[in-house]
């Protein structure tokens, strides 16, 4: 069939996340693809949120079939007012609502054969297997992607049949290698032998590759793909280049990546031969043992018009016995699979079946949406071609604690769907928790109030950061139930977690990039407390060596902070220091501040007095381009070529950037600008002075003027600070018009040039210098399902640690992997034992104690001599102090000492002091359990 019109242009604000994740050629695909879903009960509503949002071009709705009570406990597309209407017809609005871009329509006859050629992906969610296996086998025979999902309970189980010969353009989420060369020798094989500092050891034997950029060995640019062997000492061999130029300088090695063949069998054919996605032998004869269950629960209602009944033992050994007569799985077509059936497992699920979970199907129905992308831009490897998922841990350990069926009965509630896996009593249980969820609080509590009218919110836009500590305290804290977080950095995460640890609250932690995702659980005195990954937190937000970045860069990154460095002196800087001598009444030429002068010598540049229009403005941005990157200038004005057009949006960006900052008009006509350059007077490159390639190096190399230099910058300071005050711009991601990214990429683009190094595109570079995380519908709900899934597990009551999950999963390569938490790791120190989760406590008491008597008890009860910290700030007590300053302290009450040494009393409301405890001693310096002094 033929897909929608994909020529369209791409709204790249609206995607501008999800476009890192599977770049423009992709997305340009997915906005003139068809897609089909059937069946619109949770799981489907979840695929088709993730495809209107992910901007498929087209999505068709079918299910003719009413809605009812049990469907709103994960169908979040419905409501009460929805009840006995068509699923689909409900839900088409409120979808198309997510996404306008995307054609919502609804089909409500049959799913025929004449039908299914109209689409690209078809996709039949909660349908009968005698359904699947019609549909699949029609799409099968016309090259229609299909995929078949399914949730029961606490399982899930999806299909994919993208045919027998399915081409995968771009397998792998990494943007392919690139590293800038240092030399290439002549011979065969060629030796190619990369600049210092890339990242030889990521190129493999076999890799293909391309060259751009090459000076000399031109032959090489742009040619087509070539093996390369990797040899012992990190050069690569790339073939033979005898007959080749010399190579002078500079190009860069590009990896090519390789589109590989899938090969899927019918579904008729993997029901019997099932390919799992599973990582060890034992996970799947798991999987088979619940495609078995799946098989069983699709004959039951086959042979008794219904599904099993919510935790009856006779539906369920009725399942088992039906798993048990099945006919036997295959390795291959004659071959059969000698595995024992696991009848605990099924006959677990079989009781557990009967209801919907919204955390199942928010998991699966992100894993199947991502499927469909697959299908549809061929980017990323698909699944092969089974993947059962279940989360039967969250079920008690105890058979006791299970659920009994008078507990599950069906009550004419939206949450029947979840009573029918964990009864009355749980629901209950769920409905008296209070939680503290924090990002985009108000538009989230409106959202979540339209789901579920139930629910209360309150939205808190104050940040949860040392600043609102008198806000989110311990009257707050003491109200919360637990923390679900979703923050995007470590810094955030590490405080959120100690206030987690500090108040003893459970806390449910989620982050994605890409398609990466996470959901872990950190449960007191459980599991170990909430520790960042090292690497992680030492790398946050830490810039690279300035002399790195000044003197020796070799990587884009390098060229990005920079150029990002330019814009914050020549556009933000300057017209703050300038602003700010204007409103003391000082003169900018009665500055003798080296550092200050040379922040605004640039500024000045050419100009000698305040720019009066474009053409001033325009001036001094050749002047500052000149400074930076002189480079064949007479060249550069009189032809313009395409591989000059970096410099060009340069001079425009800088040129709009100083007419902002100077509230003057600027222009975003580039052929007026080319033709205003031809005008202004040529520099002459016998005459230019020495050129610095940055305000870095204009720093260290120019700190002291001469006194004519001195004397003439002076002069122009004291022209420049008469006239309104300037506007200083803050760099602004988000706006493409403002040409703030513009600069940067093509100052950071021109830096590459000069030092040989491989630029990258636009769209990296503002994922780059914008600190953008990647992020794409389908891991988002994934993560959300996963974190739900161990809510489920701290509502329940107390659990054991191989109770909980942590999960990580990899959507682009099929990976999951969920696996029991670390315990809190335990320290000593004596006769003491205790882990991040204790504390020591010792009340205030009345009248208040002394700091003479802290020390007393904490000898007495612990046989402790330490030294006192109020938390993070002042000390309090060092056995080391003279008699002298012991006796000031020592008969003070703790909250007046704290007082005295801090300026501040205990806040209102506030229950405790946290103090710190170190032990000092010859050989060791110990820390202790924080001290919870209580008020």
């Amino acid at each position: 069939m033929d897909a929608l019109d994909a020529s369209k242009l791409l709204d790249e604000e609206l995607y501008s996340r999800q476009l890192y994740v599977l770049g423009s050629p992709a997305m340009q695909r997915i906005q003139g693809a068809r897609v089909l879903v059937s069946g619109l009960q949770g799981l489907g509503a979840e695929v088709a949120k993730n495809l209107v949002l992910m901007g498929v071009g087209s999505l068709t709705l079918h299910d003719p079939h009413p809605t009812c009570w049990s469907d709103l406990a994960a169908q979040f597309l419905l409501s009460e007012q929805d009840l006995e209407r068509s699923r689909a017809e409900a839900s088409q609005e409120l979808l198309a609502q997510l996404n306008r871009a995307v054609q919502v329509v609804v089909h409500t006859g049959d799913i025929t054969e004449d039908l299914l050629l109209d689409f690209q992906v078809v996709v039949l969610t909660a349908a009968k297997l005698e359904e699947q296996l019609k549909v699949g086998t029609l799409c099968h025979k016309h090259g229609v992607c299909f995929l078949a999902a399914d949730t029961r309970g606490l399982v899930g189980q999806l299909f994919c049949d993208f045919g027998e010969d399915f081409t995968v353009q771009d397998p792998t989420e990494a943007e392919p290698l690139t590293a800038a060369i240092q030399h290439i020798s002549q011979g065969s094989p060629g030796i190619l032998t990369l600049r210092k500092g890339a990242n030889t050891h990521y190129f493999r034997d076999g890799d293909l590759v391309t060259f751009s950029g090459i000076e000399g060995m031109v032959e090489l640019n742009d040619c087509d793909p070539r093996s390369i062997h990797v040899r012992e000492d990190g050069s690569l061999e790339i073939g033979d280049t005898t007959t080749f130029s010399r190579y002078l300088r500079g190009g860069a090695i590009t990896e090519v990546k390789r589109p590989k063949t899938v090969r899927h069998k019918s579904l008729d054919t993997a029901l019997l031969q099932p390919h799992v996605v599973a990582q060890s032998s034992q996970e799947v004869h798991h999987a088979h043992c619940l495609h078995q269950a799946f098989c069983a629960l699709h004959k039951f209602q086959h042979l008794h018009g219904r599904p099993p009944q919510p935790w009856d033992p006779v539906d369920a050994e009725t399942v088992v016995g039906l798993a048990r007569d099945l006919e036997p799985l295959k390795r291959t077509e004659e071959e059969p699979l000698e595995e024992p059936l696991d009848e605990a497992l099924v006959r677990t699920v079989a009781l557990s079946s009967a209801g919907v979970l919204s955390p199942m199907v928010a998991m699966l129905g992100a894993v199947a949406a991502q499927e469909v992308l697959k299908a549809i831009s061929r980017k990323f490897m698909p699944l092969d071609q089974w993947l059962y998922f279940d989360a039967l841990d969250c079920l008690p350990e105890d058979g006791e604690l299970l659920p009994s069926p008078e507990d599950c009965a069906l009550r004419g509630s939206r949450y029947d769907g979840q009573i029918a896996v964990f009864g009355a009593g749980f629901q209950e249980k769920l409905r008296r928790q209070h939680y503290l969820l924090r990002p985009k609080a108000e538009v989230a509590a409106a959202a979540a109030r339209g789901l579920n009218p139930d629910l209360q919110v309150i939205p808190l836009t104050y940040p949860l950061d040392p600043t609102t500590e008198h806000i989110y305290g311990d009257n707050f804290f003491s109200r919360v139930d637990g923390v679900a977080a979703a923050l995007d950095s470590f810094q955030a995460r590490r405080y959120v977690a100690a206030r987690c640890t500090h108040y003893l609250k459970p806390l449910l932690e989620a982050g994605t990039s890409g398609t990466w995702g996470s959901a872990t659980v950190f449960m007191p005195h459980v599991t170990e407390a909430y520790r960042a990954p090292a690497s992680a937190a030492a790398s946050e937000d830490a810039p690279y060596p300035v002399c790195t970045v000044r003197y020796f860069p070799s990587t884009a990154e390098h060229t990005l902070q920079w150029a990002r460095h330019e814009f914050e002196e020549l556009f933000r800087l300057s017209a703050e220091t300038i602003n700010h001598h204007q409103q003391a009444h000082t003169s900018l030429a009665d500055m003798d501040e080296p550092q200050t002068l040379t922040l605004l010598k640039p500024v000045l540049g050419v100009l000698r007095v305040r720019p009066q229009n474009w053409q001033d403005c325009v001036a001094w941005a050749l002047g500052h381009w000149k400074l930076c990157f002189h480079y064949g200038i007479k060249q550069l004005l009189r032809h313009f070529p395409p591989n000059k057009d970096t410099h060009l949006l340069y001079v425009l960006a800088a040129a709009n950037l100083y007419a902002q900052m100077h509230g003057l008009p600027g222009s975003q006509d580039w052929t007026a600008l080319r033709e205003l350059l031809k005008l202004l007077p040529q520099p002459d490159p016998q005459q230019m002075a020495p050129i610095f390639a940055s305000n870095l190096e204009l720093a260290s190399a120019s700190a002291e003027f001469g006194p004519e230099q001195q004397k003439e910058l002076n002069k122009a300071l004291e022209v420049w600070s008469v006239g309104p005050p300037l506007k200083p711009l803050m760099f602004e991601k988000d706006d493409d018009s403002n040409f703030h990214v513009d600069f940067v990429v093509a100052a950071a683009s021109l830096r590459c040039q000069n030092y040989g190094i491989p630029p990258v595109n636009r769209a990296q570079s503002k994922r780059i210098v914008g600190q953008i995380i990647p992020a794409i519908a389908t891991t988002t709900a994934a993560v959300a399902g996963l974190l739900g899934l161990e809510l489920y597990k701290v509502v329940s009551g107390p659990r054991p640690r191989s109770a909980f999950r942590h999960s990580y999963l990899h959507l682009a390569e099929n990976y999951l992997i969920r696996y029991m938490p670390f315990a809190p790791a335990i320290q000593t120190f004596h006769h003491l034992k205790w882990t991040s989760w204790d504390r020591l406590k010792v009340p205030a008491g009345q009248p208040e104690r002394t700091l003479e008597s802290l020390l007393a008890h904490l000898q007495e009860q612990h046989g402790l001599r330490v030294r006192i910290l109020l938390h993070g700030s002042a000390l309090l007590y060092a056995a080391g102090w003279s008699p002298e300053k012991q006796a000031q302290h020592l008969p003070l009450r703790v909250t007046e000492l704290v007082q005295q040494l801090t300026g501040q009393a205990p806040a209102p409301g506030q229950r405790v002091l946290v103090l710190e405890l170190s032990c000092e001693g010859d050989d060791e310096d110990t820390a202790f359990p924080p001290l919870h002094y209580e008020l």
